[in-house]
């Protein structure tokens, strides 16, 4: 089977609805994704450097570019105007099956509480269930992350009873549980 995400057209994609704008970064979101990913709480649960400074957020933007040209993951901007980025969501083939496509997310901590998580999700999950083919759209989050699991029961996602999802992280294992689009989601989703 191909990669799910072989059906991503070529760059620049965006995607609107839910009252977001998904955006591909560009080099002038520099001060913005920097101000995203500057945050205890993104170096918490996110595997991005930290501190994320200027030369983190270059190498960042480098390897998201990378990463979109040969199609193993596309990082949005999450906006509501299409301009100002307020936190990211990404697409790409999960690692523990290849058959799933995953999605990750993080909001900016000055932009948190107006469900833009959840409304980023479901637009990339609409988007996957659409145009992927992937058998499964799911989440992978740790488990005492509280905010990201009431993100994932508002974009339609349920927790399964997949093993947990090891993955290291910065020197750090991480122990990731797996939430999947409901059938019911999914379902609402599918033309």
């Amino acid at each position: 089977m191909d990669s799910p995400l072989t059906l991503i057209p070529p760059a620049p994609l965006r995607l609107e609805g839910e009252g977001v704008r998904l955006r591909e970064w560009s080099e002038d979101d520099l001060d913005a994704l920097i101000a995203v990913y500057e945050d205890p709480e993104m170096a918490r649960w996110t595997p991005v450097p930290s501190p994320f400074d200027t030369a983190a957020a270059l190498a960042y933007l480098a390897g998201a570019r990378e990463a979109r040209a040969e199609g193993r993951r596309a990082q949005f901007a999450i906006t509501t105007d299409g301009v100002l980025p307020r936190g990211e969501a990404l697409l790409f083939r999960s690692g523990t099956d290849e058959r799933d496509v995953e999605i990750a997310y993080g909001v900016g901590a000055a932009h948190r509480g107006r469900g833009l998580a959840s409304r980023a999700v479901r637009l990339l999950a609409a988007y996957a269930v659409r145009h992927t083919g992937a058998r499964r759209v799911v989440l992978c989050i740790e488990e005492a992350n509280a905010a990201s699991a009431g993100v994932a029961r508002a974009a339609g996602f349920a927790l399964t009873d997949d093993e947990p999802v090891l993955r290291t992280s910065r020197g750090r294992e991480t122990v990731l549980r797996t939430w999947s689009l409901t059938a019911a989601s999914r379902a609402a989703l599918t033309p």
